[in-house]
């Protein structure tokens, strides 16, 4: 059980961040959410998990493509819940395309999002869980932190920098009581993949089945999806004591996808 810690998580409007959010939630998590969104449908998720869980659950509209806006979600989420003992660094952007037609304006989007925020987060909250003596850092990496696919530059360079990140953090606070860790899933049936899974269907004229039973064979040999539920029960792992000696590791949950 976590009942009484607080936790941040990034992205967390919709998909892979949600679940995480929830998960940590269900452990007795404050939690504070941030994201974009329908103002109606993200107060809907916010006043649920405070009802369904028994915790408090703030909202952050924070835009964690600014580096002052990172860094101010903790000093939010602080003023709001009280401290921040868990960091969960989830947010992150796609584009697809060849390097040479890559533009760099969406190089520097999805740098600043899915690297560069977690740098920004993670700096604001260390000082404080150092005086506290505990912090857990969880950071969602991707089967892309570990390997390569073609006309995914940015993307691939962010999350091996986000591994990479990670290790330098673990380090950094080895013995202190703070863990920093990565979750590396493969295709989860988030808002990001639907969207994948539906631009494949169009371009190669077949159905929505069709489109995601090849990206499933293209990549993960388990020929289903990870789910929501299964990266935040992971999250919760690490988050607890069991894992007390676990850090700068990167998790694999991506149906065997990086063992080929």
């Amino acid at each position: 059980m976590l009942r009484g810690k607080v936790a941040v998580v990034t992205g967390s409007t919709s998909g892979i961040g949600l679940g995480l959010a929830r998960a940590l939630a269900a452990e007795g998590c404050d939690v504070m959410l941030n994201g974009f969104g329908d103002a109606a449908e993200i107060e809907a998720l916010r006043a649920g998990l405070e009802r369904d869980h028994g915790v408090r659950a703030g909202y952050s509209g924070a835009d964690l493509g600014d580096g002052r806006a990172a860094a101010g979600l903790i000093a939010e989420a602080t003023g709001a819940l009280g401290r921040v003992d868990i960091l969960v660094n989830n947010a992150g952007i796609q584009h697809v395309a060849p390097i040479e037609e890559f533009p760099p304006e969406k190089w520097d989007a999805v740098l600043g999002i899915n690297l560069s925020s977690a740098f920004h987060t993670i700096r604001a909250a260390l000082p404080a869980m150092r005086q506290a003596g505990w912090g857990r850092i969880v950071n969602i990496a991707s089967a892309h932190g570990l390997v390569a696919s073609p006309f995914k530059a940015a993307y691939v360079a962010a999350k091996h920098g986000l591994v990479g990140l990670t290790k330098v953090t673990a380090l950094e606070c080895a013995g202190s009581g703070i863990t920093c860790n990565a979750v590396c899933p493969g295709w989860v049936r988030t808002p990001l993949v639907e969207r994948q899974i539906e631009a494949r269907a169009a371009e190669r004229g077949v159905s929505i089945d069709q489109a995601a039973a090849d990206m499933l064979g293209d990549k993960q040999p388990s020929g289903a999806f990870v789910t929501t539920e299964q990266l935040g029960a992971l999250a919760v792992f690490l988050c607890g004591g069991a894992a007390a000696q676990v850090t700068g590791a990167a998790f694999s949950m991506d149906g065997g996808w990086t063992a080929q």
